[in-house]
């Protein structure tokens, strides 16, 4: 009987849900006759269902799409910014709009980032973000404008067309402001700051999605779409000229509600007796509000959406295959400017959703070379991607551990080395110090650490990250997070010290050490406990001559100095207490320190960590 439950249900709510559409909402005091009249304001005409206002009532509407009239504009007013309409088109569901404050001119007097609805907006497609720069100390490296007064004073104005926020090269700026204008503007711009006014007056795309299966069937039986606010439902309103009596009108509505409460108590048995609700999960329907009402807090902010057919198109059906893990896989993409992207695919498992939140909240709220760049995401029922841009070089640890790769395992200059390191501990010191809002990464490791063409290093894989306040030196977790070898020991060992910033210090501290000495800390594929743990090999030979044996190679006298830097910093970066270990600002100090002010630290381990094969697993 169970197998009959879920057609049966489905089909009882289906009908129930289209029977109390068709059937008229009981009037009260509204007239349908008025939302026959569409809207007409300047260059926008003939506009009817979902917006309202001016000579349309409510009713006639959808929350959230009111359109004013303002001196012959048409306007929409979205969470802080007012909207110019400049077209609307219909049957593509789009509507084309112009910040309001910045149509005059980009001296605005109200310096506030782009935020749509995204209740019942999305943002187009072929849209770019131009960041505006205000008063920046010291002055930024992009494209400047002629000057602008606030308060009376001169302030110097530039302008981005690319993700720039955050940059530690635009300092400290008295107002930021992201706008988002269309692709073609933003490539003009780019070399033509003369464009700036047409390209603000240009505004951007929005696209809409309100009741189009239940209005399209409304309409096509001569009805007339409107919204009921006390169900906050869709409803169709009748254009026949019925007559309105009071009996006639009191039957109808007496008959139609009579019919509805049976079929709902019906169906309400029906569910009772068979043991079973409606097909609906709803831990993943929370889930998918969470990410949605997630999503929206960024705004213009949050990079550009795409559909899962998209992703698909981008991928060439995810032919090319670059790596995989246990958050899913990473597929080579290109996009429509001809980008090559990567593209990771979240495996369709439990708590995906957050790894995803992670990701897009941390990245989203970094702009640094040293950071791999999100591009954009896909988030559409199970399927969750991220879209980064593309390292040619991969990851790191393609380059430091011996898998039997000649042509890229080892093949790294010292001087190479030592700059990954130190971009790596400047991409650290920003995420820690440099962001309104403090990220934790908890998984910094050579996996996560890719390199571009030029071997800059890109801090990537947010998804165990965590942001807290900057005041904040000690957060609260329910349980540890990272890779065995690289986690601090305060993260699964309270006894240690409280849990902070100076845990991803450490991870980078046994990371570094493996560059220097081209191995893993943990092999997972040993089952003994009899190896060399290799911070204790560093300490046992560090004061014995530096001609060691590393790499693969003998360091050579030039870059002795260099090596012993990174030895000692990463010594420090271990320490067991979290108090003793550096900042990441006093590491990157320390690095570019002369070899003769840095002493070498404790030993931060008595002996080797006793280790079996369940530990080595990897913990996500």
């Amino acid at each position: 009987m169970s197998s009959l439950s879920l057609p049966i249900s489905s089909l009882l709510a289906l009908f129930f849900l289209v029977f109390l559409t068709r059937v008229p909402t009981i009037l009260s005091a509204d007239d349908p006759r008025a939302c026959r009249e569409t809207l007409t304001c300047g260059s926008v005409s003939s506009i009817g269902y979902p917006f309202w206002g001016m000579n349309r009532p409510s009713y006639c509407g959808q929350p959230g799409f009111e359109l004013r009239c303002e001196n012959n504009v048409t306007e929409i007013l979205m969470n802080e910014n007012t909207l110019r309409v400049l077209d609307i088109d219909p049957e593509r569901q789009s509507l084309k709009v112009a910040r309001e404050d910045y149509w005059n001119g980009y001296c605005s007097t109200k310096f506030i980032n782009t935020s749509i609805d995204f209740d019942h907006f999305n943002y187009g497609s072929n849209i770019r973000n131009l960041t505006l720069f205000y008063g920046c100390n010291p002055l930024p490296t992009s494209t400047f404008l002629p000057n602008c007064s606030m308060n009376s004073t001169l302030i110097d104005v530039s302008y981005a067309v690319r993700n720039m926020l955050g940059d530690p090269r635009y300092g400290i700026c008295r107002e930021i402001v992201v706008v988002p204008v269309y692709e073609a503007a933003a490539k003009d711009l780019e070399v033509n700051p003369m464009i700036m006014q047409a390209a603000l007056r240009g505004g951007f795309e929005l696209q809409w999605e309100a009741d189009n299966d239940q209005c399209r069937r409304c309409r096509d039986s001569d009805g007339i779409c409107g919204y009921n606010h006390s169900s906050n439902s869709f409803t169709c309103f009748p254009t026949t000229e019925e007559k309105k009596d009071g009996k006639s009108l009191q039957l109808g509505l007496g008959a139609g509600s009579a019919v509805a409460i049976t079929i709902l108590i019906c169906f309400l048995v029906l569910c009772f007796k068979l043991g079973k609700s409606l097909p609906i999960n709803h831990g993943k329907k929370e889930e998918d509000a969470r990410i949605e009402a997630f999503i929206k807090k960024f705004g213009s902010l949050a990079p550009r959406r795409y559909s899962y057919a998209e992703i698909r198109k981008l991928t060439n059906k995810f032919n090319d295959k670059l790596g995989q893990g246990g958050y899913g896989s990473v597929y080579k993409g290109k996009l429509s400017d001809c980008r090559l992207v990567a593209v990771k695919v979240l495996s369709e498992s439990k708590g995906n959703g957050e790894d995803f939140m992670n990701e897009v909240a941390s990245i989203s709220r970094t702009a640094h070379v040293n950071i791999v760049s999100l591009l954009g995401f896909c988030f559409e029922k199970s399927k969750r991607a991220l879209i980064y841009e593309f390292m040619p070089h991969g990851s790191l640890d393609g380059f430091i551990y011996d898998r039997g790769l000649h042509h890229r395992s080892c093949r790294l200059e010292w001087t190479t080395l030592y700059d990954i390191a130190l971009g790596i501990a400047r991409g650290l010191e920003y995420l820690h110090q440099g962001c309104n809002t403090r990220i934790l990464h908890f998984d910094i490791k050579p996996h996560n650490i890719l390199l571009d063409e030029n071997f800059c290093p890109k801090i990537s894989d947010f998804g165990l990250s965590k942001l807290c306040e900057r005041k904040e030196s000690i957060i609260s977790m329910a349980c540890a997070r990272g890779t065995i070898g690289y986690i601090a020991p305060e993260v699964f060992c309270r006894n240690f010290g409280g849990v902070s910033y100076k845990s991803d210090v450490y991870s980078y501290g046994m990371m570094v050490l493996e560059m220097v000495g081209g191995r893993k800390n943990i092999d997972v594929g040993v089952s003994q406990t009899s190896e060399v743990y290799f911070p204790s090999w560093i300490y046992k030979h560090l004061d014995q001559s530096m001609n060691l044996n590393l790499n693969g190679g003998i360091v050579e006298e030039e870059e002795e100095e260099m090596t012993r830097k990174l030895i000692i910093v990463s010594l420090w970066c271990i320490q067991s207490d979290p108090s003793d270990r550096p900042s990441m600002t006093k590491v990157i100090e320390m690095l570019q320190a002369s070899l003769q002010s840095l002493i070498i630290p404790l030993r931060p381990f008595v002996s080797s960590p006793v280790r079996s094969p369940k530990t080595l697993e990897l913990q996500k």
